[in-house]
Formats: C-alpha cells, sequence, structure tokens
C-alpha cells in the first residue's frame, strides 16, 4: 500500500497561505519549502503542497480552476472532538477564512467547513465511535 499521500494545491500568495496555515497550528517542513512551494505537516504520512499557480500548472495541462468560484476538491480532516472542530475553524476564520455553511450534525458524525485564503474547501469532522452510522 501507498506510504504517503501528498494533496497539492494552487495558491495565489505563498506567504499569505503559510501564515494562514501557520495560524492554525500547521507546520511546514523546511526541506520541501522554498519561494514555490511549501510542504504542510497535516499528520503522520499526511502532508498538503502549498504550490504557486505558475509551479502548479507545469504538472498539468488543464487549467487551473478558480477554487473561490468552482470547486476542485474537498480536503477532508478529522478531528479528536466537536470540540476542536469548533477551535479550528475559529482560528480559520481569525486567520481570514470564510465558513461557507452551517455546522452540520448527523449524530454519529459532526461536521463543519472553512474556504482557506485561496477559496479551497477544507471540512473538519469529528465521528463519535459509540455512536451507530446512519446511512
Amino acid at each position: 500500500m501507498h506510504k504517503q499521500i501528498y494533496v497539492n494545491l494552487a495558491v495565489g500568495d505563498l506567504g499569505r497561505s503559510k501564515a494562514f496555515f501557520s495560524h492554525l497550528g500547521f507546520e511546514f517542513d523546511p526541506k520541501f519549502t522554498n519561494d514555490q512551494a511549501a510542504c504542510m505537516i497535516v499528520g503522520e504520512n499526511i502532508y498538503t503542497m502549498l504550490l504557486v499557480k505558475p509551479f502548479f500548472q507545469s504538472f498539468t495541462h488543464k487549467t487551473l480552476c478558480d477554487p473561490a468560484q468552482s470547486t476542485e476538491a474537498l480536503v477532508c480532516l478529522s478531528c479528536d472532538s466537536r470540540e476542536e472542530v469548533d477551535r479550528l475553524v475559529a482560528k480559520a476564520v481569525a486567520a481570514g477564512g470564510k465558513v461557507p455553511r452551517a455546522p452540520q450534525d448527523y449524530g454519529f458524525m459532526y461536521e463543519r467547513s472553512f474556504e482557506d485564503v485561496d477559496g479551497h474547501m477544507w471540512e473538519l469532522i469529528h465521528m463519535d465511535p459509540n455512536a451507530e452510522c446512519v446511512s
């Protein structure tokens, strides 16, 4: 199986994006960070590569979308508690992010979303291990 995952996101201003995610508590691997890209450590063996748009474009022949206008992906991260979900969303808003919709409570799962400074959609969830999943 795979040993690591890298989610690559195009960003308009690398410094601004790094500051935003640093405010949320994320750190960056300096070995894979320069003026074109920043390797954000999300978890054990999980990384997000923040790539300036011209550098990102060099990896694909397709047109880049504007994540503030179109959805390219939904990046979903699990949290240890509902409080952690709420705390991270509050930090995202304080750092310039936007909340596109109200929290969703499905009983077994609590979910909130935010858009980062480039418009990428991030979902944060807490799943209650003792609740029954509703289909």
